[in-house]
């Protein structure tokens, strides 16, 4: 496996590729940071397992990429910026959004925006107007670029090197790249738009408000790419192109979801659904953690962690939760980093990391407290462990929302959750036998597939390399403006000879009772 730094020097590429295994593929692997890396990581550890060659390209600075196996190429970019405002954002919608105005929350958004604009432009200059770069990638003669789309300018990348693409996503907000870029349809009457919590069994105002989502989000993205990055896309390649335009190429696009979490709707042949691929069956905790499991006796465990980006609990909500945790009979392991709570209870242990996938697989597990993130929420079901979920930011209010349908979780709200209000909500989700049964049953249906979601999303990169592409799995509609994709021009056509036709036959129905009036007149 191969990652990718840019201030290395080219020559350090050719020393490592000759050693690749002669007979595997290259595979060119732009991937995102956090959880977004975990689910990438797992499809790269496969494919290096069976003989490939992967190279990985990341900024020189990244706050969650470190990995050994492969070779990494870096770039001179730091995503410290892009981090320090991804926390900011994700503050925003913690503990400030419920408190804005709409306006407050406008405004808020317009300068998130404009500034993730400059700092996707910095890394795609990083990398394409890197003479040296661009060379060393054309050298190496990559079969497939495997990308990430928040990790802007990748699929650009594909385009000149003459790549085929492969996209790995959760998804996009309002599910924009989608249904702009992939030809996905998503009708608003029964396809919820991410992240509005809906079934795709809407009342109707949800209908209503899923319909204005759907068509403000569209218009948004929309007119915000051709202001920012459709006029960077055309500059570089010196034709009239656009984001959508050039992430719509994608030969496949994996989809980190799946029926059990996402609500069913049409997808074309080119969309790979393969939510849980990094699921697998839990390993031996380490020593010391599993004599604190054991200690837990017949009432178990609960397991609390708020994923990787979280870091910014304040001491009022996590002494809330620690007051929550310390009352219930299970013992407690919470990853946590930050001020250690007040009054933190004995049956309380926090750790900075945890094997979280190793824990809910655990026969002593009994509930997982959850920010409701795909990962997590993917490990909850795969081991069939009932969830208490606090959703913060993003998809987690949409994941969450289907999870309490099949009556697998209990949702509570973050800024007014209650030491009270979570301690009912583990005792219920923990002795009511239905929440454990029904995620059972979720479980049965996540694994009951004729490949595991990890060897799908192998077997679609490996059968990219193996035919340079799949592009006969893609819609002909990619290849359709606005006009013909809506059948615009058809319908034209038809109400112009229909109009022609009623014109006609009017003007003759108008002649012929003409005729006949002049008749009787002459007659009289």
């Amino acid at each position: 496996m191969v990652h990718v730094f840019l201030p290395l020097p080219a020559l350090l590429l050719f020393l490592v590729l000759p050693f690749s295994p002669v007979d595997g593929g290259r595979v060119l692997v732009f991937p995102g940071e956090y959880s977004h890396w975990l689910n990438m990581r797992n499809i790269m550890e496969e494919l290096v397992r069976r003989n490939h060659s992967v190279t990985v390209l990341i900024p020189d600075a990244s706050p969650s990429v470190n990995y050994s196996i492969c070779f990494l190429l870096q770039v001179p970019f730091s995503r410290s910026e892009l981090h320090g405002t991804t926390q900011e954002v994700i503050r925003f919608f913690m503990y400030d959004f419920h408190v804005s105005s709409p306006l407050q929350r406008f405004f808020k958004v317009r300068d998130w925006m404009w500034r993730m604009t400059d700092l996707m432009v910095q890394q795609c200059d990083s990398m394409l107007k890197n003479e040296q770069l661009m060379a060393t990638l054309r050298d190496a003669a990559f079969d497939v670029v495997l990308l990430d789309p928040m990790v802007m300018c990748g699929d650009l990348v594909a385009d000149l090197l003459g790549l085929p693409l492969i996209l790995s996503l959760r998804f996009s907000f309002g599910g924009v790249f989608e249904r702009h870029c992939g030809h996905a349809p998503a009708p608003p009457s029964y396809v919820p738009v991410t992240p509005l919590p809906y079934s795709d069994r809407m009342t109707v105002v949800e209908r209503l408000m899923n319909t204005v989502t759907y068509v403000g989000t569209s218009a948004m993205t929309e007119l915000f790419w051709r202001l920012t990055m459709d006029r960077y896309y055309s500059e570089v390649k010196g034709t009239p192109s656009s984001v959508c335009g050039t992430l719509g190429n994608a030969d496949i696009w994996l989809i980190r979801t799946f029926w059990d979490l996402d609500t069913p709707r049409p997808t074309p042949p080119n969309f790979k659904y393969v939510g849980g691929l990094h699921c697998k069956p839990a390993k031996k905790l380490p020593e010391d953690m599993e004599v604190y499991v054991q200690s837990s006796g017949d009432a178990g465990v609960v397991v609390v962690s708020f994923g990787s980006m979280v870091t910014n609990l304040t001491s009022e909500r996590a002494d809330v939760i620690a007051m929550a945790l310390g009352r219930i009979p299970q013992k407690v392991i919470w990853r946590y980093s930050g001020e250690t709570p007040k009054g933190l209870a004995a049956n309380i242990k926090i750790y900075d990391w945890i094997p979280q996938n190793d824990l809910l697989g655990h026969p002593k597990t009994r509930a997982f407290v959850t920010h409701g993130g795909t990962n997590g929420l993917y490990e909850a079901v795969y081991h069939g462990v009932p969830v208490v979920g606090v959703p913060l930011f993003g998809d987690q209010h949409y994941n969450l929302a289907h999870l309490t349908r099949r009556t697998a979780s209990i949702v509570i709200d973050f800024n007014r959750l209650t030491a009270d209000e979570m301690t009912e909500a583990l005792h219920t989700v923990i002795n009511q036998p239905s929440y454990r049964s029904n995620m059972k049953h979720l479980s049965a249906l996540h694994r009951d597939q004729p490949m595991t979601p990890l060897n799908t999303a192998v077997f679609w990169v490996e059968f990219v390399m193996r035919h340079s592409g799949a592009q006969h799995l893609r819609l002909a509609s990619h290849h359709l403006n606005w006009f013909q994709y809506h059948s615009v021009d058809t319908a034209a056509f038809l109400l112009l000879v229909t109009a022609t036709t009623t014109a006609l036959c009017w003007a003759g129905v108008r002649c012929f009772l003409q005729r006949c009036s002049l008749f009787k007149k002459k007659e009289h």
